[in-house]
C-alpha cells in the first residue's frame, strides 16, 4: 500500500510551537513537509494558557497565548506544507527503501524520509486533586486550566500549586479577582524568579508550605470553603473560595511511541546536541527531548526545531549546508518580499 501514499521529505509529528516553528524552517530548506497533530487544532501546550502574558520570545512584546499561536501558525503556512489535524500516530514502520510509514490509531498512512518527533509532553492531562468528591465540582467552580481570566473578575480564588503555572496564574488574576491566594506544598516556588518576584510584591496571600485537605460546599454543588493544613504541623485553616485553580503540573502519556524502539526515559528522551535519537533518520525537538545546557524557554524550543530539521537535511542530503541561509540572503523570500511590495537593492 506504501508505494502508493505520497511520499514525504520530513513529517513533524506534533502542532505545538516546536513543530509550528519546525515546519517553517522546513520550508526554509526546500523540503517537502507534512506536520501531523493529535488535536484537533495548532498550539500545543499552549492551548491550556491561551490568555496567559508571554514575555519571553525574542522580538516580540508581551503577547497572550492565543495570540502567539496564531502568529505561529501564519508563519507555519509560509512555504505551504501539508498539515494533519486530529491523527494520533500509533506504529512507525520503516520500509525496505528506508522510507518510514507511519499508521494512525483509526488506520491512516503517511510515507516520509524522515520523522521529527515535536510532541511535548505527549497526550497531556492535568494532576487532579486528590480528594474524593472534587470531581463534581468540575463543572462549577473547580478548574484545572484558566482559560478566560474575566471569568474571575471579583472573585476569591484560591490557587493551588507552585510551578510556573500556578504563579504565571496568581500574578495574572490579582488586578483582577477580589482576592487570590496561592497554597503550595513546599516553601519554595518553582516559577521563573522575576514572576515569583512579582508575585510576592503583589496583593497575592501565599500560604506555604501548605496543602488543600478538603472542600466544603453548602448547596453540594459549588465549592464555598476550603481546608488547608500546615505540611509540618498540620495546623489547618478554612479559607472562603469562590473559585479553586488545581495547577499540581500534568500527567505525560507517550503513548505507543514508548514501543517504537527510542531510547526513552519516564519523562522525555535524551538526544545529542544535533538532536539526533537513537534510530537513523528519526529526530526529536522541544519539550520532549533533554540535551546538555537545554535552555527551558520557548526560544530553546525553536533551536531544537531548527537543530533537528538540520540534522534531517544532512541525513538525506550528506553534502548539504549544515544550515538555511538567514531570509535576508535565502532566495525563498525573494517572491514573497515582492508580494509585501518590498523592493529590494541589489548587490
Amino acid at each position: 500500500m506504501s508505494q502508493f501514499l505520497e511520499l514525504f521529505d520530513v513529517t513533524i509529528i506534533g502542532g505545538g510551537p516546536t513543530g509550528l516553528y519546525t515546519a517553517f524552517y522546513s520550508g526554509m530548506r526546500e523540503l517537502k513537509t507534512k506536520l501531523i497533530e493529535a488535536q484537533d487544532e495548532l498550539g500545543g501546550r499552549i492551548l491550556t494558557y491561551p490568555e496567559k502574558m508571554i514575555w519571553d520570545v525574542g522580538g516580540i512584546t508581551p503577547v497572550r497565548g492565543e495570540k502567539l499561536i496564531d502568529q505561529l501558525v501564519q508563519q507555519a503556512h509560509t512555504f505551504e506544507p501539508t498539515i494533519v489535524l486530529g491523527q494520533r500516530i500509533q506504529h512507525c514502520e520503516r520500509q525496505e527503501d528506508g522510507n518510514f510509514l507511519l499508521t494512525t490509531e483509526d488506520g491512516d498512512q503517511h510515507l516520509t524520509r524522515t520523522v521529527i518527533l515535536a510532541i511535548g509532553y505527549g497526550a497531556r492531562k492535568p494532576a487532579k486533586l486528590e480528594i474524593e468528591g472534587a470531581d463534581r465540582f468540575e463543572v462549577t467552580n473547580l478548574h484545572y486550566t484558566v482559560q478566560q481570566l474575566d471569568g474571575f473578575r471579583g472573585k476569591r480564588v484560591l490557587i493551588s500549586g507552585g510551578g510556573d503555572a500556578a504563579v504565571d496564574w496568581a500574578v495574572e488574576l490579582e488586578p483582577i479577582a477580589a482576592s487570590v491566594t496561592i497554597v503550595h506544598r513546599r516553601g519554595e516556588f518553582g516559577g521563573h524568579e522575576r514572576t515569583v518576584s512579582q508575585m510576592k510584591q503583589s496583593s497575592v496571600a501565599i500560604l506555604t508550605p501548605y496543602t488543600v485537605e478538603a472542600l466544603h460546599s453548602q448547596d453540594g454543588t459549588m465549592i464555598d470553603t476550603v481546608t488547608v493544613a500546615h505540611s509540618a504541623t498540620g495546623e489547618q485553616q478554612k479559607l472562603e473560595v469562590d473559585a479553586v485553580v488545581v495547577s499540581h503540573g500534568m500527567r505525560c502519556d507517550y503513548g505507543s511511541i514508548r514501543h517504537w524502539g527510542l531510547n526513552m526515559n519516564e519523562w522525555n528522551m535524551q538526544v545529542d546536541d544535533q538532536m539526533v535519537t537513537n534510530i537513523p533518520g528519526i529526530y526529536a525537538a522541544g519539550d520532549f527531548v533533554t540535551y546538555p545546557n537545554k535552555v527551558e524557554l520557548i526560544a530553546g524550543t525553536f533551536t531544537s526545531g531548527i537543530l533537528a530539521l538540520n540534522s534531517a537535511k544532512r541525513y538525506m542530503e550528506p553534502e548539504a549546508p549544515y544550515m538555511a541561509y538567514v531570509s535576508s540572503h535565502n532566495d525563498r523570500f525573494k517572491e514573497k518580499n515582492r508580494a509585501l511590495g518590498v523592493v529590494e537593492e541589489e548587490a
